[in-house]
């Protein structure tokens, strides 16, 4: 299986961990990981490497999810590349935003690494 360079980015190291566990759990064994606490810190980590997927939490300080997943697509950091939003939020109108504003796909919290494989391997394969 080819590399999967993959950005997670999250306020939490904890849920950084637990993302690239599930996603390992979910057949990705050749993950590269670079890891982010912000929106902020994951623009920076954009600008410097390439990625092939892009998991975020949508509650950060500073700058949220859907800013940052904003920011990504009018700087053109990563075009083309899949981005699965992570969210504890029920709100619909989250999910929407995220969609709107360019997310593949959204996953909620807590979750299964049989849900991660469901979400995110359709994207990971189709790119």
């Amino acid at each position: 299986m080819r590399e999967i360079r993959t950005l997670i980015v999250d306020d939490s190291s904890v849920m950084r961990k637990i993302v690239e566990r599930s996603l390992r759990q979910a057949g990705l064994d050749s993950l590269v990981v670079f890891e982010a606490g912000s929106g902020t810190d994951g623009l920076d980590v954009l600008r410097a490497e390439a990625v092939d997927l892009i998991v975020s939490d949508i509650n950060m300080p500073s700058m949220d999810g859907l800013e940052f997943l904003r920011q990504i697509r009018a700087q053109n950091l990563a075009p083309g590349v899949p981005v699965v939003m992570i969210t504890t939020e029920s709100s619909e109108e989250h999910v929407k935003q995220a969609i709107l504003s360019g997310a593949q796909g959204y996953i909620r919290k807590p979750f299964t690494a049989e849900q991660v494989k469901e979400r995110v391997l359709p994207l990971v394969n189709a790119a």
